[in-house]
């Protein structure tokens, strides 16, 4: 079915059974510069809750920047951005977390001397109701809350299947563990919106099967809506409801896995397969 026929308000069922519910986030006509350089270029497309929305294209298409921009590092000189159907005005990447939007990083972005278990912890942080003095303290409702936490990561450990490296040190695990930890600790932080920048990036193919199977689980037990950047075209086309697809900073498709696999400017641009 075409959702360009749909209103924003509306669901529809995918193929294997899934509810995707109406639009959470909508792109309107974003362009960021950087000086003379423009790295988007007045480009619109919407997020709806429950689905896994890839966004794909070559190298320096823009891709981490719109990243960037939906989580608040960048603000966009054109364009809006609506959130649960409301225009929201700049904000702080701190701001936009306490809105219910997590991330990932392409860059491994961990405490490397602190346990997979602290830094699972860490996702937390916008969770937390006492204040420095209650802390210092820690007895009494400081001492409850931060079993409460410990509880909800403790959970998502179990989750990931990462109990055997709780308490070692994120900086001693290999790379594709870390990729898991950092999930987690995107997880900890319970996204509405959880943005994944690359999360394939630099596994093998085991650990990028491991890492496709927790994004479903995530997306399927949990009910997140996940927008992801991946450059492996076997797992976009095999997780993703939706995928836009950029190149120089311009939207040239937007639809279905099966419509992106047909899009001929697409073909031509990224996925480079030759056509007579």
């Amino acid at each position: 079915m075409s959702l360009d026929s749909l209103d924003i308000t509306e669901s529809y069922t995918t193929p294997d059974g899934r509810t995707i519910g109406g639009v959470v986030m909508e792109m309107k006509n974003i362009t960021l510069r950087f000086g003379g350089v423009v790295a988007i270029k007045d480009i619109s497309f919407d997020i709806r809750e429950g689905e896994i929305r890839a966004i794909i294209g070559p190298n320096g298409a823009g891709k981490s920047s719109m990243l960037n921009v939906i989580n608040g590092f960048y603000h966009p000189q054109e364009g809006e951005i609506w959130f649960h159907g409301k225009k929201r005005a700049p904000m702080k990447p701190y701001q936009v977390a306490h809105q219910g939007i997590a991330r990932t990083f392409q860059n491994i972005a961990l405490f490397n001397g602190m346990t997979t278990l602290d830094n699972i912890m860490t996702g937390r942080m916008t969770h937390v109701k006492s204040n420095m003095l209650m802390q210092a303290i820690w007895k009494g409702p400081a001492e409850r809350e931060e079993n409460e936490h410990r509880e909800v990561v403790e959970k998502i450990i179990d989750f990931l299947e990462i109990q055997a490296i709780r308490k070692t040190p994120v900086g001693r695990l290999p790379y594709g563990l870390q990729k898991r930890v950092e999930l987690g600790r995107a997880l900890a932080a319970e996204p509405k919106l959880l943005l994944l920048d690359e999360p394939m990036a630099g596994m093998n193919v085991e650990e990028k099967e491991d890492m496709s199977r927790f994004i479903l689980d995530v997306n399927d037990e949990f009910g997140t809506t996940i927008a992801l950047i991946e450059h492996d075209m076997g797992v976009v086309m095999d997780i993703s409801d939706r995928v836009v697809v950029m190149d120089y900073g311009r939207k040239i498709g937007d639809g279905t896995p099966d419509e992106i696999r047909n899009n001929q400017e697409v073909i031509d641009a990224y996925l480079g397969v030759a056509h007579d």
